[in-house]
């Protein structure tokens, strides 16, 4: 049985019946004149050894050339409204997996890795285009082209049409038998293997440094050809089966033209012509070579059937409670809001998808019954042991995780406003800055895109990167994926840029002296305090010493709650 989260992606996958009914009807012409050029060329020929007045093949000879010639024309009919149908359906498919995904983004998708997810969006949808084109429409026409001839067969021989409906029958049950017992465990494999593989590279080229530096590529490498085997070999069973059905099929073809031959010829010369006997002789071998990508289309549907299952699993309907609900965003173009009340939490509780509830043994990175203000313009050290709660205070500022209690900005409850208006106003820079591998022209537009070139100049000066930049090359030069080519505090101050750019009244800065060596983050701090400015507020969260007269206050939290506040701070634990 079909999930019917799975069959609610089939269902999407597939185009439109108007659309798509002039793929399949043309791909019965397609068919109806191959099985009709043999069925005319076969009775020509035999008609022709009779040697009758040529008047009398005028009609046949017309017919093989009408019929080779449509096939042709039908044949590309097919194949333009099929893939244009398929191809169109595609994108609308992957559109709609991109808007399922944003809600879930970045914390609805800690658990998925990285090669599966991009599996999923690629390799497995890419897979739902074989629906329409080697599965719905193989079978439709195969099916109806079989009938057809069945019902033409009759017409001269109902012996040989009752032994070409069993043949085609058996055909039928034995791909499907044939296809079921050898390949489709292979099937059902090879999507989930191929994500491994991509998992498996992923894991080698983007961490190659530290793989190196530990002397373990040998063992990474190990893992991608192991995975590499194990996908070539469900390849390679996968295509034993379907060689085995299609010559099981082939096998049946040429049963049916012997068994056709068996019960039409008794008639001959009783209502059945000898050029009769041949038409219903050789009409088998058509109408198979017709039915011969139906193994293929059986094949196929238990990969796509996977590829759904899998994207299903990987994207559920309904955004966990843990995070905030798909809300429609902003004109972009709107005005900002006004900032000049500040941020105000007041008994605010929030978790992460999966995790346990309250009062469990595992409450790590849970925030509990919090109560914080932060004044625009003010500065606060937020600290705390690890998995006591701050990168969760962090992300609920931003709307990335739902909450309990009262969250306002400027006043009104950041749920009236929804996510994307709260991010126009608080901006986050994480522990791992996210960079793009592209100039760093691009990875600053990303913030602001109608800034010039003096714009992007002025955020690295304010960063303390503007003569890093020209040593490089400029804007022009690559940051590599993920940051490759730059250092941690570097990655740090272009996040900062890009926050200075785009302009918010509040600025997160989550752990931005991790990975950076601990006599350098007292000076990192202060350029990047110094580079946000006075007139906006900062949350800085830290595990490390902070110079004096960079924060006006500090607050702490452990398990969960907001615990304690240095000598200026106004905070105070619900």
């Amino acid at each position: 049985m079909i999930a019917p989260e799975a069959r609610e992606v089939l269902r999407s996958a597939q185009p439109p019946a108007p659309r798509f009914s002039l793929s399949v009807l043309s791909g019965f012409g397609t068919a109806a004149s191959a099985i009709a050029l043999l069925a005319a060329s076969a009775w020509l020929i035999t008609r022709a050894a009779e040697q009758p007045p040529l008047l009398y093949l005028s009609a046949a000879i017309v017919a093989v050339r009408a019929f080779a010639l449509s096939r042709g024309v039908f044949r590309y009919l097919e194949r333009l409204t099929g893939h244009d149908a398929a191809l169109a359906q595609l994108a609308t498919v992957r559109a709609g997996l991109v808007r399922r995904i944003i809600p879930l983004a970045p914390d609805g998708l800690g658990g998925a890795k990285r090669g599966a997810l991009l599996s999923n969006l690629v390799d497995d949808v890419d897979e739902l285009q074989h629906l329409p084109l080697r599965v719905v429409q193989p079978l439709a026409v195969a099916g109806l082209a079989s009938l057809a001839s069945v019902v033409f067969t009759a017409l001269l021989s109902p012996a040989a049409a009752a032994v070409l409906a069993v043949a085609l029958a058996l055909a039928l049950v034995l791909a499907v038998w044939v296809g079921w017992i050898a390949g489709a465990r292979a099937e059902r494999s090879i999507a989930p293997l191929r994500a491994r593989l991509a998992d498996a590279l992923l894991d080698q080229l983007v961490d190659l440094d530290v793989l190196t530096a530990f002397d373990a590529t040998n063992a990474a490498e190990h893992r991608v050809r192991a995975a590499d085997d194990a996908l070539r070999r469900a390849v390679v069973r996968r295509a034993l089966a379907q060689g085995l059905t299609m010559a099981a099929v082939s096998l049946l073809a040429g049963l049916a033209s012997l068994g056709a031959l068996a019960a039409a010829a008794p008639a001959l010369g009783e209502g059945l012509t000898g050029p009769g006997l041949a038409v219903v002789v050789l009409l088998p071998m058509a109408v198979f070579e017709v039915f011969g990508p139906v193994p293929l289309a059986l094949a196929s549907w238990r990969q796509v059937r996977t590829a759904a299952e899998r994207i299903a699993a990987t994207i559920p309907d309904e955004v966990p409670p843990e995070l905030p609900p798909d809300e429609q965003r902003p004109d972009d173009t709107a005005p900002r809001p006004a900032f000049e009340r500040g941020l105000e939490l007041r008994g605010v509780s929030a978790r992460w998808p999966g995790r346990a509830a309250s009062g469990s043994s595992d409450e790590s990175g849970r925030l509990e019954d919090a109560t914080l203000s932060i004044a625009p313009g003010e500065r606060v050290l937020v600290t705390g042991p690890s998995g006591a709660g701050k990168t969760t205070l962090a992300h609920v500022l931003v709307r990335f995780l739902e909450y309990d209690g009262s969250y306002r900005v400027d006043g009104v409850e950041a749920r009236d406003l929804g996510g994307d208006t709260v991010r126009r106003l608080v901006g986050l820079c994480e522990q791992s800055p996210y960079l793009f591998d592209e100039s760093i022209r691009q990875n600053l537009l990303f913030a602001r895109h109608t800034a010039t070139d003096a714009d992007l100049w002025a955020a690295l000066e304010r960063v303390g990167l503007g003569a890093w930049a020209r040593e490089r090359g400029g804007l022009d030069s690559r940051v590599g994926e993920r940051g490759a080519l730059v250092s941690g505090g570097q990655a740090q101050r272009i996040a900062l840029a890009r926050a200075t750019l785009a302009g918010f009244p509040v600025v997160v800065l989550d752990e931005p002296t991790a990975g950076v060596d601990p006599d350098a983050s007292a000076a990192l701090l202060a350029d990047l305090l110094g580079a946000v400015g006075d007139d906006r507020a900062v949350v800085l969260i830290s595990h490390v010493d902070v110079p004096h007269g960079l924060v006006d206050r500090e607050v702490r939290i452990e398990r969960g709650r907001v615990t304690g506040a240095g000598p200026a701070s106004t905070s105070v634990s619900a």
